[in-house]
């Protein structure tokens, strides 16, 4: 199978995103986050993309987790979408920038109760010591929020990976990959 570049990498990520979200992938919207320290220690995980467009890739959590702390701190990073079923990966790596607090309301409020009471308990990045009181702590939430609505904690928002780099790869026969970098030029 040969790969065509696209004028547009958003083009090309759409295309393949598509073909994904339409596939039976387990977890489509699955992307290793790469962040750093401002003393220069690397980190992954994996967060789900939650939307994106030519402005960047957005996903949310909660600031004071360590991926939170270390994007305010050094606000660079880098993704990896990696579908193992399509032998391919895009690589994303760039600046990072802070949404507002609207925006983390619209997509908080999206969420499944549960998971909206749970944000409020998880203490991310930190060793739990007793499950019993992350439970109690879920059940004094689910009757301070008993038949109201549940608000955003402040501490949950979201952030954009506005892209200077990505890189598709598709894996071929005999370690004949086919890579297409595409770099953002900042226009003066």
């Amino acid at each position: 199978m040969t790969l065509l570049p696209e004028k547009d990498p958003f083009d090309l990520f759409s295309k393949w995103y598509q073909e994904v979200l339409n596939s039976p992938c387990k977890e489509p919207t699955a992307m290793t986050l790469a962040t750093c320290s401002k003393d220069c220690i690397p980190s992954a995980r994996v967060v789900l993309l939650k939307e994106y467009s030519k402005e960047g890739f957005v996903f949310f959590t909660n600031v004071n987790s360590r991926k939170g702390k270390e994007l305010t701190e050094n606000p660079k990073a880098a993704l990896v979408f990696h579908w193992t079923e399509f032998s391919r990966q895009v690589r994303i790596e760039g600046e990072v920038r802070l949404l507002s607090g609207k925006k983390a309301d619209e997509y908080f409020s999206s969420r499944a109760r549960d998971s909206q009471i749970s944000a409020w308990c998880a203490i991310q990045s930190s060793v739990l010591k007793n499950w019993q009181a992350f439970e109690q702590a879920i059940e004094l939430k689910e009757k301070e929020f008993h038949n109201t609505q549940v608000s955003r904690p402040d501490f949950w928002v979201g952030f954009c990976v506005i892209p200077k780099v990505i890189e598709f790869w598709q894996e071929g026969e005999y370690r004949r990959h086919t890579r297409f970098r595409y770099t953002f030029v900042e226009k003066s």
